[in-house]
C-alpha cells in the first residue's frame, strides 16, 4: 500500500515559535512557574513534572558544559518525537502509552556477536555518566541537559564489528498502537537515522538512558535513546530497537523526506541555512534574546572527523 508522503513539515504542524514564547511570558506574569505535564499523562497546572525512579550509581562525566542546565519542566514537555505527534506538547501529553519493559535491542548486520540483548543486559556493565551536553534543533531552539548513559563505543566494542562495517544505522519502535503518531504519513515509519562508524566511537556519542539524574522520561526517548551533542537534535534517534552495522550509509528517515533541507550529517553549522530559515541564531529555551550558534555546536574537537570535507555539501 503507498502512504502519502509529506515533503517538510507543513507550517501549520510546527508550533509557532512566537506563540510559545508568548505563552510563556503569559504564563510567568501570571504568577505560574510553568505548565507541567505529568508522565502519567493528566495536564497539570502550575506543577513541575512528575519524575521517574532515580538512576543508582551516577557519576559526573566527561565532556560536560557548565552552562546554566534548561530546567526539567522545559526538557520534558517541550519536545520532537513524532512518533507520538508533530506539536512540541504532544510528547508529554501522549507518550505515557509506550511500555518501556521489557525493551530488547536488536544487534546485527557487519558484526561478530550479534543477538536480541535485553536493554539491561546492554546497559549493567556500564558505568553511567552524567553528561551536561547542549542540544540544538534545526527550528532554531536550544537546550542544555543533564544527560544520563554511557559511550556508545562501549557497545561498538562489544558487538565487535567486522572490516566491511563503515556506518551504524539505529531504529526506532514501530508500534502504532503505543506509538499513535506513526498512523501520520508524515514520515516513513519507523524512524530511521545513522552515523559514520567513527562518529559512533567519538566519546561524546553517547546512549542516554537518563536525564536529571532519573529514568529517561517516554516523551524523551525512553528507554534509550542516541545523544549525538554536536549534530541537530534529529540525529538523536529514541526508542532504539535496533543498531544494525552496514557497509553502505544509511537512508536516514529525514533524509528520505527531504533530501534538499536534511542531510545525512547534519553537523550544526551557523554557515549552512535550512532552505527555510537561518541557522546562524538560535533561541536557547527560558532566554528572550537569541545567541549566536556555534560551529559543531561548540564541540570543536570532532572538527578532525570532517578533515578535507566540504561541510556545505556534507551538509
Amino acid at each position: 500500500m503507498l502512504l502519502r508522503r509529506r515533503l517538510g513539515i507543513p507550517s501549520s504542524e510546527i508550533t509557532d515559535e512566537h506563540l510559545y514564547w508568548r505563552r510563556r511570558d503569559f504564563i510567568a506574569a501570571a504568577g505560574l512557574a510553568a505548565v507541567g505535564l505529568a508522565v502519567s499523562g493528566p495536564e497539570l497546572i502550575g506543577a513541575e513534572p512528575q519524575r521517574p525512579a532515580k538512576l543508582p550509581n551516577v557519576v559526573p562525566g566527561p565532556y560536560g558544559t557548565d552552562e546554566a542546565r534548561t530546567p526539567y519542566e522545559d526538557v520534558t514537555t517541550y519536545n520532537n518525537f513524532y512518533e507520538f505527534g508533530t506539536d512540541k506538547a504532544s510528547p508529554a501529553r501522549y507518550a505515557a502509552s509506550l511500555r518501556t519493559r521489557p525493551w530488547t535491542v536488536r544487534v546485527d548486520g557487519e558484526c561478530r556477536r550479534q543477538g536480541d540483548f535485553p536493554l539491561d543486559d546492554l546497559v549493567k556493565p556500564q558505568a553511567l555518566e552524567e553528561r551536561v551536553y547542549r542540544l540544538r534543533c534545526v527550528e532554531g531552539w536550544s537546550m542544555v541537559i543533564p544527560w544520563v548513559g554511557f559511550p556508545l563505543r562501549a557497545l561498538v566494542d562489544r558487538a565487535e564489528p567486522n572490516p566491511k562495517a563503515r556506518f551504524v544505522e539505529f531504529t526506532t519502535l514501530l508500534d502504532q498502537r503505543q506509538m499513535p503518531g506513526q498512523q501520520d504519513p508524515v514520515l516513513e515509519w519507523p524512524y530511521v537515522e545513522g552515523l559514520r562508524l567513527d562518529e559512533a566511537m567519538h566519546p561524546l556519542t553517547i546512549l542516554a538512558v537518563g536525564l536529571y539524574g532519573s529514568v529517561l522520561p517516554n516523551q524523551n526517548g525512553a528507554p534509550v535513546r542516541l545523544v549525538v551533542p554536536w549534530k541537530y537534535g534529529f540525529k538523536g534517534i529514541k526508542s532504539i530497537v535496533r543498531i544494525r552495522f552496514v557497509q553502505q550509509q544509511p537512508w536516514s528517515s529525514w533524509q528520505r523526506a527531504n533530501p534538499r533541507e536534511y542531510g545525512f550529517y547534519s553537523n550544526v553549522n551557523p554557515e549552512v541555512d535550512h532552505p527555510r530559515w537561518s541557522q546562524a541564531r538560535e533561541r536557547r529555551i527560558g532566554e528572550f534574546f537569541k545567541r549566536k550558534t556555534l560551529m559543531f555546536n561548540g564541540y570543536d574537537e570532532v572538527a578532525r572527523l570532517y578533515s578535507g570535507m566540504d561541510l556545505r555539501k556534507n551538509y
